[in-house]
């Protein structure tokens, strides 16, 4: 199962987080010399294992002495898996995540040029390495980025007499209606907790919507958001979407579109070599932008990925950690990574070592100069993006929607 970037892209993107404790405190895994380190991995499909397995084993036999002992853990047990560790004390050494910023506001963290070469700093992408500061450090090392577009799969379209993808969100409930009407589930709309954030995002942008203002407060309970939500909740009043949006997780509906029952979704990068070739390499789609409501804007959401390293006392574990990361980091080991998942390059070496298909590609980087990420170097993120995935999906299958983003903008006001 691919995720998020972004959750950047995510992706366009994602990150590796590296973690320990705070000072005056200690944290589970490592030994006492900190020549082993205990990496927590996130699970972005069935081949992530075993490419870590491989990489790890590399590392250990040009470093003798220095283990990593890993943990692959699923995107959907990754959040409360953290959480617990975090507030037990037992994190690891080495985290790939999605957030960073909470872990430094409260001290976790190491800062990212205590943990990577300076060779490795310069070789990441501006527009990743922004992302991954907070107060104007920074502290992610960015790992992975993904971008999103419009995913239509064109024999459905043909049955049902859709001549072209949709633009505005007008025309894609008229290709909606007649998708149904020749049999076919029209629209994807997953709403369920892995991902909700992701996905209302891709559409409230593309309405003038988002989180918060230029400013940086919280605005989730505003018009233009309560008007996306309406649209939504009208799609899936009509019937115009899978059953159920509200539990369905982005891997659901991007299956069901590799299978060819689904006639059009907000995709990722990493729809083609994470679902669609396993299933159906001769699947007859296309990619276009994504729908706006107005249907002359078409913004992308980024998503990012991040490698943060939680600090352990005396930094005993900052040898190892730095030893590790300058060897992912260096082109063939970072490329051979970003190949095998199918994700965009957030490194300038790695982006230049790839030899993928440029033709499908080329849109999703394109969109990604002008893409718009979930504010990741807010610390409160974290806690709204929980809350989201909670609840959004319950606007459109019997919630009312301001009622909904009223209460998740009081526990972004209550939370920061």
């Amino acid at each position: 199962m691919k995720r998020h970037l972004i959750g950047i892209a995510a992706g366009v993107a994602l990150g590796l987080v590296l973690s320990g404790c705070g000072k005056g405190g200690s944290s589970g895994g490592g030994d006492s010399d900190g020549k082993t380190i205990r990496f927590v991995a996130a699970k972005y499909d069935d081949d992530t294992q075993p490419y870590w397995d491989k990489l790890i084993k590399a590392f250990e036999a040009e470093n003798p002495g220095y283990r990593v002992e890993l943990e692959v853990v699923d995107w959907e047990q990754l959040d409360s898996k953290v959480k617990t560790y975090v507030q037990t004390g037992q994190q690891p050494d080495v985290l790939n995540y999605n957030k960073f910023s909470d872990f430094a506001r409260d001290n976790l963290i190491y800062q990212a040029k205590d943990i990577v070469s300076p060779k490795v700093l310069d070789d990441f992408l501006p527009l990743f390495a922004d992302q991954a500061r907070y107060e104007g450090v920074q502290y992610g090392l960015p790992f992975i980025s993904s971008a999103r577009l419009f995913f239509y799969n064109k024999d459905i379209f043909d049955k049902a007499k859709v001549s072209e993808p949709p633009s505005s969100w007008a025309e894609v409930e008229a290709a909606a209606r007649k998708i149904k009407k020749a049999g076919d589930i029209p629209l994807g709309l997953p709403l369920g907790a892995e991902e909700a954030q992701a996905e209302f995002y891709i559409w409230a942008m593309n309405n003038g919507g988002g989180w918060t203002d230029k400013s940086g407060e919280w605005t989730v309970d505003q018009q233009a958001n309560v008007e996306t939500l309406g649209y939504l909740r009208k799609l899936t009043k009509a019937g115009l979407t899978q059953p159920n949006p509200e539990a369905t997780n982005r891997k659901d509906v991007f299956n069901q579109f590799a299978q060819g029952k689904i006639g059009m979704l907000n995709g990722a990068v990493f729809m083609r070599k994470g679902f669609i070739d396993t299933v159906d390499k001769n699947l007859n789609y296309g990619v276009a932008p994504l729908p706006s409501k107005d249907g002359t804007t078409h913004n992308t959401l980024g998503v990012q990925d991040y490698l943060v390293a939680f600090k352990k006392d005396k930094d005993k574990n900052r040898e190892t950690v730095n030893k590790f990361l300058d060897f992912f980091y260096q082109k063939e080991n970072a490329s051979r990574f970003l190949s095998t998942e199918g994700f965009l390059s957030v490194t300038k070496s790695a982006g230049d070592a790839l030899s993928s298909d440029s033709a499908y590609y080329k849109p999703f980087v394109d969109a990604l100069s002008g893409a718009r990420f979930a504010p990741t170097d807010n610390p409160n993120w974290a806690t709204v993006e929980g809350a989201v995935k909670q609840r959004i999906g319950t606007a459109v299958s019997g919630a009312e929607p301001k009622k909904v983003l009223d209460e998740i903008q009081e526990t972004a006001e209550k939370n920061g």
